[in-house]
């Protein structure tokens, strides 16, 4: 990155050094599970490749590097492979190739970086062999929206019949993550005969390569363009419509059902609703903060501290009207609980509130995301469920509780 991006941020000019010896001593997981999203999506045969990814990466400024070289190293086999006619395993290559690049371009928060646009273009690259050979339905999708392009991918349930129409659920991933983070195989909705709409909203992805920002509100636009993008798909049940969201999607996710009411749940994870993102941009890892303003467009930190002021959901969570439900954990380091309780005693739609004690922003547990699948997929199918408060404890005991 150029210095002016360096230095444009004040913790970030404070804390570069104690950033620099965190990743040496904790790897690239000191802010997030990455690599076990990684290894979710890409599969056990990236493994070895993560392993020395991770072994090389010893400051901040070696992640794009060695994502990068990973990425070449995975993407040249892809090419190799697709010679030799080995179509299978050219598709995990060039999966894992877009993923590694999407993992170097997280580290520049920039405009006009030179290596990230490169990147970018190798991703969807990469990205475009994955869905030739993915052997499934995916589509690329764009839709105008404030004079700039939001990207999407359609994902379809292999074995559609004709005229037949399926449930469709609308990700929206954090501010970290992008569309293309759908794991290659095993999509626990498309297994269900549930389509997968992924969505590079205001801010994000390939979406902010084309100069869309995020401003407070602008999520609702996007996701009410996705709507009735969906809504037009013959193979798509308009009356059975989805949110899944993660992190930064969690304050997202809300803007997008409070306004739009063809949605018929929403189900989110790892909570970022403190009025203001006070924790996450000010206590957490300063990555984020810069990320965000890069997202934003802010280059002024002041002027992005006054914006990051109007991210509330304050009056937004009383306009829900969908069946809602959160997954958190009781430390998450980037939203106290006191504001996840307080927003969902808004909500007058049924809701349904698990906190994991113990757990943070990364809830380790592998019953949280089951647990969201599940309950989102009984609500597309109309099936009853009862509003109530669920603490799980250390040992899996749940406590429930009414609202």
């Amino acid at each position: 990155m150029r210095i002016e991006t360096e230095r444009k941020m004040k913790r970030w000019r404070d804390q570069r050094w104690i950033l620099d010896q965190i990743i040496q001593s904790r790897g690239i997981d000191w802010d997030q599970g990455r690599t076990g999203k990684i290894l979710r999506n890409c599969g056990p045969g990236v493994q070895s490749d993560l392993q020395e990814v991770c072994r090389r990466i010893q400051k901040f400024v070696d992640i794009p590097r060695e994502f990068a070289r990973a990425a070449t190293r995975r993407e040249q086999q892809a090419r190799e492979a697709e010679h030799a006619g080995h179509l299978p395993e050219a598709r995990e290559h060039f999966y894992i190739a877009a993923c590694f690049y999407t993992n170097a371009m997280w580290a520049v928060y920039e405009e006009r970086n030179p290596q990230r646009i490169s990147w970018q273009e190798k991703k969807r690259a990469c990205y475009d062999k994955f869905i030739r050979y993915a052997g499934r339905p995916i589509e690329r999708v764009e839709f105008p929206c404030q004079g700039k392009l939001i990207h999407a991918l359609l994902h379809l349930p292999s074995g559609i019949k004709a005229g037949e129409k399926v449930p469709c659920v609308m990700y929206i991933p954090g501010m970290d993550g992008v569309k293309e983070d759908n794991p290659a195989t095993g999509d626990p909705f498309l297994e269900r005969g549930i389509a997968v709409f992924a969505i590079d909203g205001p801010g994000q992805g390939e979406t902010r390569e084309g100069g869309l920002t995020c401003t407070a509100s602008n999520y609702a636009d996007a996701g009410k363009l996705a709507c009735d993008y969906l809504v037009k798909r013959s193979e798509i049940d308009s009356g059975r419509l989805g949110i899944l969201a993660s992190s930064m999607g969690s304050y997202w996710a809300p803007r997008v059902v409070a306004e739009e009411k063809r949605f018929k749940a929403c189900a989110v994870s790892g909570v970022c609703m403190e009025p203001g993102q006070y924790a996450i941009f000010n206590m957490s890892s300063p990555t984020f903060k810069l990320n965000y303003m890069y997202m934003s467009g802010y280059d002024d930190e002041a002027a992005f501290d006054e914006f990051a002021k109007s991210l509330t959901l304050k009056g937004v969570t009383a306009k829900i009207t969908c069946p809602y439900m959160v997954v958190a954990g009781e430390d998450d380091e980037h939203c106290d609980m006191k504001f996840v309780y307080e927003l969902m005693g808004e909500i007058p739609a049924p809701k349904l509130l698990y906190v994991f004690q113990g757990e943070r922003h990364s809830i380790r547990n592998p019953r949280a995301r089951s647990l969201l699948i599940n309950w989102l997929v009984d609500r597309l199918l109309d099936k009853p469920f009862k509003s109530e408060k669920i603490f799980v404890d250390t040992s899996g005991k749940e406590i429930q509780s009414d609202w």
